[in-house]
């Protein structure tokens, strides 16, 4: 294997597929997020719910991962974890975070920020409840989630263990430290690819309850 990488400064991309102006945007951030979404979806494109997930630690320290949204509505947006995971520890520690999705091939990006706070324990359940019974079992078996495991094999003994043991069970109850979160939106904001990085982006942030839009430098 070649230790020398490539000259990356040659590489790139001219963006030509779309564009975004202020007055084609919907006023409320949300119904434009859905209107970018469910393009998405119809486009079939390899996970479109797929979404970057950065949070940071009390010191500041960041941290980010691809999640999945589980629910999108103006209230919120929707993900599942374990509570003791990194991103559980980095958000009882610091409340905040963005979201990024990201469709290369509609050269499209969004990101949304805001705090998170945990999904009424209800709801949670009612999800864990609509999951294969394979991930049900996934969850209750990989924690601490990001703690140090000794095997691929060890993990693999665990899940059997427990699949043998609820192989005749017709519910498998949720397991008390994993559920959702919900990131509630203070800001948006689109990023539409465009020809010589001449990018429009639009930004939406929300005061007293009202949201203002502008359009930022590329």
């Amino acid at each position: 294997m070649s230790d020398v990488i490539k000259d990356l400064s040659e590489l790139r991309l001219s963006y030509q597929k779309g564009e975004l102006h202020e007055a084609q945007a919907a006023q409320n951030p949300h119904a434009q997020f859905l209107d970018w979404f469910n393009l998405a979806l119809e486009a079939k494109l390899h996970e479109p719910y797929a979404m970057y997930l950065a949070t940071a630690n009390a010191q500041g320290r960041p941290h980010v991962r691809t999640v999945l949204l589980r629910g999108a509505a103006e209230a919120g947006y929707d993900f599942y974890s374990n509570y003791d995971s990194q991103k559980g520890a980095d958000l009882a520690e610091n409340p905040y975070a963005e979201l990024l999705f990201y469709w290369p091939e509609l050269e499209r990006q969004v990101r949304v920020s805001g705090k998170v706070e945990k999904i009424p324990e209800d709801e949670s359940a009612a999800y864990y409840r609509k999951r294969p019974r394979d991930s049900q079992i996934a969850a209750h078996i990989s924690t601490p989630q990001s703690g140090v495991i000794d095997s691929r094999e060890t993990l693999q003994r665990r899940f059997q263990d427990l699949q043998d043991q609820v192989a005749d069970k017709a519910v498998l109850a949720k397991p008390e430290f994993w559920g959702g979160f919900r990131l509630q939106p203070d800001y948006y904001e689109f990023w539409q690819g465009r020809p010589n990085r001449l990018h429009d982006r639009l930004r939406y942030e929300k005061a007293d309850g009202v949201w203002t839009l502008q359009r930022l430098m590329p």
